[in-house]
């Protein structure tokens, strides 16, 4: 993973996103706390939704929060991703060699494929489940929880490793 990483530094680094994002005493403080609002959106929109096909909550219909609150999640892994490109682009060749993100990057793809995955289930049952949802669900939905936490521990171990 280590080569692509550097190549999509020193690209980054050509377009000019490397230089602004290092050169502006606003742009990484303003970029950190845009993927921080996307973490919240995304653990935040999707978190509920899991907690709820886990059991809690049992008087909300799982398809209208679903239907409320998915489309907040992806509105915040979509803030997290362009974000994130700008911090990447900040100190890419460094984190291209830390084992800690590429970590990081490896949960976040999990997390989407279980995602994807998890939509293809909800869908084949016409938009969910009417009240308790099958246990192959019920786990998706945890693993969804610790992957998403996962990832955005790794991302503030960065610092640290």
């Amino acid at each position: 993973m280590e080569p692509v990483l550097t190549a999509a530094a020193a690209w980054l680094d050509t377009v000019g996103i490397g230089p602004w994002s290092r050169g502006s005493p606003l742009v990484y403080p303003l970029a950190n706390a845009l993927h921080l609002l996307g973490l919240v959106m995304l653990v935040g929109g999707i978190g509920i939704v899991d907690l709820r096909i886990l059991g809690l909550w049992r008087a909300l219909p799982m398809t209208g929060l679903s239907r409320a609150l998915t489309p907040v999640a992806i509105a915040g892994l979509v803030l997290m991703a362009a974000s994130g490109v700008i911090l990447f682009a900040a100190d890419g060749a460094a984190l291209a060699r830390s084992a800690i993100f590429g970590r990081k990057l490896i949960i976040v793809a999990a997390a989407v494929a279980n995602a994807a995955a998890f939509r293809l289930i909800w869908r084949a049952h016409m938009g969910g489940w009417p009240d308790a949802a099958p246990g192959a669900a019920r786990a998706m939905a945890a693993a969804s929880l610790l992957l998403w936490l996962a990832a955005g521990a790794s991302g503030r171990w960065i610092a640290y490793g």
